[in-house]
């Protein structure tokens, strides 16, 4: 099995040195963990050359079968200590930026005064990332919206606004509030979720296309670029409680939200750590919506 373990953190990582360091193994010994793989399954799955590392055609094909049998075992292996009451308590999850900057860091501190040998390994992500990690065991769980959740089980947690970024010394700066109308006139920056969008979604459903001239993967970044008049963008309340920006902050008209939500698929085969941290995120559902750990 620590072939496939082996393999998994090979394409995490695209490198057999690092695969090697997080292994506590060799580079040699990784090479031939991966060259052993190979001839059991008679095929070529990653490709040398002088750039790096890739998968083969065969090793795409591969990835997501060997990734389950590789987490089912860590799952199986991780039972058997449970019942042996030596439970792991590593407890995996995929989140997205404006949950792990916000939630996260006080609910693992309340946690952790109550279970303090717990472990904490983070994953963060857009929309589909988050999804894909929790259907290949990647996760044991994470933060998203339901609608890019297919075929979890999810547990809202908040309704959350969205509100538009301007820069300071722009005209809708002084605006109560403006429209998505107004909006997508504008030089737009995209954040980058995945297959869904809030944002894109709102303004496909109001008949409108916004003048799209960045594609972004970090809310910080955008807010960053909207400092310097680069455009206006639209983000959620979560991050925005948080920034440091000379940006202005403007609520749409009519309301634009998303919901963040907790999801998993069989939380009945999760480690005992994992199924107790998600019992103890849905008891804070009431102040979680109140906005008790926003970080403000």
């Amino acid at each position: 099995m620590i072939r496939y373990e082996a393999f998994v953190k090979v394409t995490e990582t695209g490198s057999f040195t690092r695969t090697a360091e997080s292994m506590g193994y060799t580079q040699s010994a990784v090479s031939q963990m991966i060259k052993s793989l190979e001839e059991e399954l008679d095929t070529t799955l990653i490709i040398r050359s002088k750039k790096g590392i890739e998968l083969s055609h065969d090793g795409w094909e591969f990835l997501p079968y060997i990734k389950n049998v590789y987490n089912a075992h860590r799952e199986l292996i991780e039972k058997r200590n449970e019942m042996r009451g030596l439970g792991s308590g590593v407890i995996r999850i995929g989140t997205i930026a404006s949950i792990s900057c916000n939630w996260l860091p006080w609910l693992i501190k309340e946690f952790k005064e109550k279970y303090p040998m717990a472990k904490f390994e983070l994953k963060q992500g857009e929309y589909t990332n988050v999804r894909d990690w929790i259907k290949d065991g990647s996760v044991d769980f994470g933060f998203i919206n339901p609608d890019a959740a297919e075929k979890l089980t999810t547990v809202p947690l908040k309704r959350d606004e969205m509100l538009a970024v301007v820069p300071p010394d722009h005209r809708m700066a002084s605006m109560e509030s403006v429209t998505l109308e107004e909006l997508s006139r504008e030089p737009y920056i995209l954040l980058d979720e995945g297959e869904l969008s809030e944002p894109m979604e709102y303004f496909k459903m109001n008949g409108l296309e916004p003048n799209t001239r960045y594609v972004v993967y970090d809310e910080y970044t955008i807010m960053s670029m909207v400092e310097e008049g680069l455009g206006i963008s639209i983000i959620s309340n979560l991050v925005l409680n948080r920034h440091h920006h000379k940006i202005s902050v403007k609520s749409i008209t009519p309301k634009l939200e998303r919901t963040v939500s907790l999801a998993y698929k069989n939380k009945s085969v999760l480690p005992i750590a994992s199924r107790y941290f998600i019992d103890f995120v849905i008891s804070k559902k009431e102040e979680l919506e109140a906005g008790a750990y926003n970080g403000i």
